[in-house]
């Protein structure tokens, strides 16, 4: 099968999938008869990614695969489908979601340590119900306290393939740039290209 040809599959897939999509998912979805090579299917996405260059579009490799999305540029019109304003985090919550993200694991103990105050049950519960946080062990002290890391999820949603690109701390400034940030990279997220779907 040429390039051209697993770019049109590859696009249809990655369109039509409500997710990122791993390249072994991809290569899944072909007959085994007809399955191309791993190179050949990488080749193709980076085609892929070569055409969408420019476009209201992009093909990005998150944690959890590849996706198409929105390009960043195009967010202030996108965010316009929706009538609900998005979700604006307090201070409080974007703090607990940072010290996570730079000193995981960590214990709720060791974040109210850092922050000074204690951290209401409501924030860990909110990021644990949107699936950016989890508990991955425990401290090995009396009370055994929950550690608490991030997940796929986190970076799937902030389009971040690992942690290493996370701006360093030097870089940011202050919260509300971080909270910016953390609503322009939402916005760009795969599901504004599906029709229908509103974000949560």
């Amino acid at each position: 099968m040429d390039t051209d040809r697993l770019k049109q599959i590859a696009e249809a897939i990655l369109l039509a999938a409500a997710r990122p999509l791993t390249l072994d998912q991809l290569l899944s979805l072909f007959e085994e008869n007809e399955r191309p090579e791993r190179a050949d299917m990488r080749k193709a996405l980076e085609a892929l990614q070569a055409d969408f260059e420019g476009r209201g579009i992009e093909l990005v490799q998150v944690a959890s695969g590849y996706r198409i999305q929105v390009a960043d540029d195009m967010q202030p019109w996108v965010s316009r489908l929706w009538e609900e304003k998005p979700a604006r985090y307090s201070r409080a919550l974007l703090e607990t979601l940072a010290l996570i993200a730079y000193r995981q694991p960590i214990t709720r103990g060791e974040i109210e340590d850092v922050r000074g105050v204690s951290v209401s049950s409501s924030i860990m519960k909110t990021l644990q119900e949107r699936e950016w946080v989890r508990v991955v062990g425990h401290r090995e002290v009396p009370g055994r306290p929950a550690m608490y890391g991030t997940t796929k999820e986190f970076l799937d949603y902030f389009s971040l393939k690992s942690l290493d690109e996370l701006p360093t701390l030097a870089e940011l400034r202050d919260l509300s740039a971080i909270g910016e940030e953390l609503h322009r990279r939402r916005v760009s997220a795969v599901r504004a290209l599906l029709p229908g779907m509103r974000a949560s």
